[in-house]
């Protein structure tokens, strides 16, 4: 009786055209755009790509792009983690219309999700007096930028560590639970430190997330330059005004945050079995 063939025992010639085939994906689709990205912007020279990032309004977007990542991050990941700590370590009622919403921004256009924000908030929206009479602006200021990128980006970290605490499952909590110990005691000595890798790789990923949005931050912002614009809105005036160097230059800079957050990524994922390895 002829033994099973392992499914990676192809034939040589197999394996070689289908990797060939992704190099040749990934070359015309990734990386031929990121090269003619960085192309455009020092296509004048380095001098005139340093000047076009350091005007008053593309370090106002940078700018603006940091914070709304620093808001959005913390707040996602704690959001995340308090609801793949109750979806995967607790049954109750609504379970799954929780799974549900959060998934929600992955079906949902980011230009919808922004036009939600104006209209519960805008001049005409559900809050939109009340807001006034209280001086209070979101839509076409950093808060509703903030909103709308939460909205846009809070299911990544919570979708990378539902799966990785149902796998996990409650042996351990139950365990730390019978010999005393609080749930609260429970979640941050038993259950944090277990999910601390998949964790940090959803915190990059939000963070790439949010930097790089802009159908949802398109509507809400108001294109106010040097005040609500971030990087991505910044490229488009720019493009839009035909300063092309000036426009690829920042987007140049936008792509290497994004080409960080990869090798941060990628060093995340050597380290993570590395880590696992040492601990047994």
């Amino acid at each position: 009786m002829a033994r099973a063939r392992h499914p990676t025992q192809d034939p040589l010639w197999a394996k070689l055209i289908v990797i060939t085939l992704v190099m040749v994906f990934l070359g015309l689709v990734l990386v031929l755009p990121l090269a003619a990205v960085f192309a455009e912007a020092l296509r004048k020279g380095v001098d005139v790509a340093l000047a076009a990032i350091s005007t008053p309004d593309a370090l106002a977007s940078v700018q603006l792009t940091l914070i709304t990542a620093a808001i959005t991050v913390p707040f996602n990941a704690v959001f995340g983690l308090c609801a793949a700590w109750a979806i995967a370590k607790h049954e109750f009622p609504g379970k799954a219309l929780l799974i549900t919403l959060i998934d929600l921004p992955f079906s949902v256009s980011p230009v919808v999700a922004g036009l939600i924000y104006v209209l519960v908030f805008g001049m005409q929206g559900w809050f939109g007096e009340r807001l006034v009479d209280h001086d209070i602006k979101i839509i076409f200021a950093v808060p509703g930028i903030v909103l709308a990128t939460i909205f846009v980006t809070f299911p990544f970290i919570a979708r990378e560590l539902i799966p990785l605490m149902q796998e996990q499952g409650t042996s351990e909590e139950e365990a730390a639970v019978s010999m005393g110990a609080s749930g609260l005691y429970t979640f941050w000595r038993v259950t944090a430190p277990n999910v601390r890798w998949g964790l940090l790789y959803g915190v990059l990923l939000c963070n790439a997330r949010a930097m790089g949005e802009f159908g949802a931050v398109s509507v809400v912002s108001g294109h106010i330059r040097g005040l609500t614009n971030t990087m991505p809105l910044h490229v488009e005036i720019l493009y839009n005004e035909y300063d092309f160097v000036a426009a690829f230059a920042v987007a140049a800079l936008l792509c290497l945050l994004a080409v960080v957050t990869l090798v941060l990524k990628a060093a995340l994922e050597i380290a993570q079995p590395a880590v696992r390895g040492r601990g047994h």
